[in-house]
C-alpha cells in the first residue's frame, strides 16, 4: 500500500509475509493485459484476511485507514481512490519496514504501483505438563508477497494482481504431545519443504464506482471467506488464519493450499456486501501438488461455491465498528462415510466400501464488535469477537467449533502498539466419527486417521484456552508471549490436559 496510507498493523494474517521476487512482475504481465479494465475497487472491501495482508500485530503506528478504503471514505462522505490491494477490515503493513525505505527504493516502487514486502515469523513452543511427553519446537516462515497496481505500472485502470510464495520449517508441537485438533502454533508443515510454495497468484479488477470486485485466479478459500485478520493476534491455528473446520475440507483451503476459482463481491450498500465464489475441489493431499505449483493436477472436475453476507456498521459518535458475517460453501463432491458401509453398518466391520455421500455441507457465523476506541483505525480499541462453524460430521470428523475472545491494544497503559487478547475455542468431534472409532476399538484394529491426523483414542470434544501479548519491541518488529491450556489433548481421554507456553517473533523487512 502506498507510504502516505499507513494503519495500524494488527498482525493481521501474522505468518503472511508481503514480495516475491522480480519474475513474479513477469508472470502477472499476460494475466493482467487479459483482464485489466473497468472502475476501482481492490480488495479493500472483500472482508477477507487475504493473501495480501501481512504479518504480525503492533508494527506499525495506529492511523486511519480512510484514503485507502471506500467503504470508510463512502462513510465520510466522499469516494476515495482505492490504493490499497488489501481486503477491507484488513490490519494492513503500513509503510513501516525494518529497514526503513530500503534506501529510497521502497518509495520508488510504490511510485510505480508495486507493493513489494517481506516478513520473517519465528514460533518457538513447548509443553511443560501434560499430552503425551513433553515437547517442544521451532517452526518459523519466510513470506514473500507482490502486489502490482497495473495502472501506476502500465496505464491499465483499476487491476491488481497479487502473488505469495512462502518457505517454511519446523513442525507443530502439538502433534509431539499428542493433539493435532488444535495446534498450538500457526507455522508448520503444508510448504512442501521446497524454496518457494506457491499459495496465491491472481488478478483482481472492479467495476460500476467501486461497487463490484472481480478476483480470479489461484486462491486460499479461507482468505476471503470465514475470515477475519483478528484471527491471527491469536497463534492456534485452528483459529489463526482461517478457523477449523472448513479450511481442512478439499473445497475449502485455506493457506498455504489454494484452490483455482474466482470470487464476486457486490456492495449493495456502503455498509453491506454480497460475496460468492466457485472454486476447483483438488482430490490431492495437497492443492497444487506438494510445492503449490503444480496447477494442472487432474480430477479437478468438481466445484465449491461458498457465498457470504456481510454487515458491517458503526455505531456512535466513536464509530465503533462491528463485522458480522453468514456463509454457506457446497461442494458437489462425493466423499466416503466415516462410519456407515451401503447398508448402513459399520463398514470396518462388514469390510465392505464406506458409502458414498453426495455433497458436502458448510456454514458458519463470525462476529466482531469494538466496544472502546483506543484511536483511529478499523481495530484500534477493545473488540469482542465470536463465530460458529459447522460441517458435515458424516464425512468431516469435525462437526463444529465455537469461540468468543477478546482484544485491546495498549494504548490505555501507554503501550498504543502493543496487543493483548484471550480466546476460549471449543471443538466438537461427529458422531459419525466417533461411531468409527468405536468400531475399531471393537475389532481390536488401529484407529484410522482423518483430516486432522492421527488419532489416538476415541474422540469427542476438545476445549482450548489461550492469552497472548504481543509487544512492539522495534521498528517493524514485535514479540508475542503466548499461553495455552488444550482440556482433552487429541478430543479424548488417552493424555492429560497440557499446558503449553511459547513465543511468536515477526519482522517487517
Amino acid at each position: 500500500m502506498p507510504a502516505d496510507v499507513p494503519d495500524r498493523l494488527d498482525k493481521a494474517q501474522s505468518f503472511y509475509g508481503r514480495a516475491i521476487a522480480k519474475f513474479g512482475l513477469l508472470s502477472f504481465l499476460s494475466l493482467g493485459v487479459s483482464l485489466a479494465g473497468g472502475t476501482a475497487f481492490a480488495q479493500t472491501t472483500g472482508e477477507g484476511s487475504s493473501p495480501t495482508t501481512g504479518a504480525s500485530g503492533g508494527i506499525s503506528a495506529p492511523a486511519s485507514n480512510a484514503a485507502s478504503d471506500p467503504v470508510i471514505g463512502a462513510r465520510q462522505g466522499r469516494v476515495s481512490a482505492v490504493q490499497d490491494p488489501g481486503p477491507y477490515f484488513s490490519a494492513p503493513m503500513g509503510a513501516d519496514h525494518f529497514f526503513g525505505d530500503w534506501g529510497g527504493i521502497q518509495p520508488w516502487l510504490l511510485d510505480h504501483g508495486i507493493h513489494l514486502l517481506a516478513s520473517i515469523n519465528e514460533e518457538f513452543f513447548g509443553n511443560f505438563t501434560g499430552g503425551k511427553q513433553r515437547a517442544y519446537s521451532d517452526a518459523g516462515q519466510v513470506g514473500l508477497e507482490l502486489d502490482v497496481d497495473w495502472e501506476r505500472l502500465a496505464g491499465l485502470r483499476n487491476f491488481w494482481t497479487h502473488m505469495l510464495v512462502v518457505n517454511g520449517h519446523g513442525q507443530n508441537v502439538s502433534r509431539n504431545f499428542g493433539d493435532s485438533i488444535a495446534g498450538v502454533q500457526e507455522i508448520y508443515g503444508a510448504r512442501g519443504n521446497v524454496v518457494a510454495h506457491l499459495v496465491s497468484m491472481y488478478g483482481e479488477r472492479s467495476f460500476l464506482h467501486n461497487r463490484v470486485d472481480l478476483s480470479v485466479g489461484v486462491m486460499p478459500v479461507g482468505s476471503f471467506f470465514m475470515a477475519s485478520p483478528l484471527f491471527c493476534d491469536f497463534i492456534n491455528v485452528a483459529i489463526c488464519g482461517n478457523p477449523a473446520p472448513n479450511k481442512y475440507t478439499p473445497g475449502n483451503r485455506d493457506w498455504p493450499s489454494a484452490n483455482i476459482g474466482a470470487v464476486l463481491r457486490v456492495m449493495p450498500t456502503n455498509e453491506s456486501y454480497i460475496m460468492a465464489g466457485i472454486f476447483a475441489v483438488s482430490p490431492h493431499a495437497f492443492n497444487g501438488g506438494i510445492s503449490g505449483w503444480a496447477l494442472a493436477q487432474d480430477g479437478l472436475g468438481k466445484l465449491s461455491t461458498p457465498i457470504e453476507l456481510g454487515w458491517t456498521p458503526s455505531f456512535g459518535k466513536s464509530k465503533l465498528i462491528g463485522h458480522y458475517k453468514l456463509g454457506y460453501s457446497y461442494d458437489n463432491s462425493q466423499y466416503p462415510n466415516l462410519y456407515e458401509d451401503k447398508y448402513g453398518n459399520s463398514y470396518l466391520r462388514s469390510g465392505l466400501a464406506a458409502r458414498k455421500e453426495a455433497g458436502m455441507n458448510s456454514m458458519w457465523l463470525l462476529a466482531d464488535q469494538m466496544l472502546i476506541r483506543n484511536g483511529e483505525g478499523q481495530s484500534n480499541g477493545l473488540v469482542a469477537l465470536a463465530g460458529a462453524m459447522y460441517d458435515d460430521g458424516k464425512t468431516v470428523a469435525m462437526r463444529d467449533h465455537e469461540w468468543a475472545g477478546i482484544i485491546e491494544t495498549g494504548k490505555p497503559w501507554g503501550r498504543p502498539l502493543d496487543t493483548v487478547g484471550a480466546m476460549y475455542q471449543h471443538f466438537d468431534m461427529s458422531r459419525s466419527v466417533t461411531l468409527q472409532q468405536e468400531s475399531a476399538q471393537e475389532l481390536g484394529l488401529p484407529f484410522p486417521s482423518n483430516q486432522w491426523g492421527q488419532v489416538w483414542g476415541v474422540q469427542s470434544h476438545e476445549n482450548t484456552y489461550e492469552l497472548f501479548y504481543s509487544a512492539h519491541v522495534g521498528r517493524a518488529m514485535a514479540l508475542e508471549p503466548d499461553f495455552q491450556y488444550i482440556q482433552r489433548p487429541g478430543a479424548s481421554t488417552v493424555f492429560h490436559d497440557a499446558a503449553v507456553l511459547g513465543v511468536q517473533f515477526t519482522v517487517v523487512l
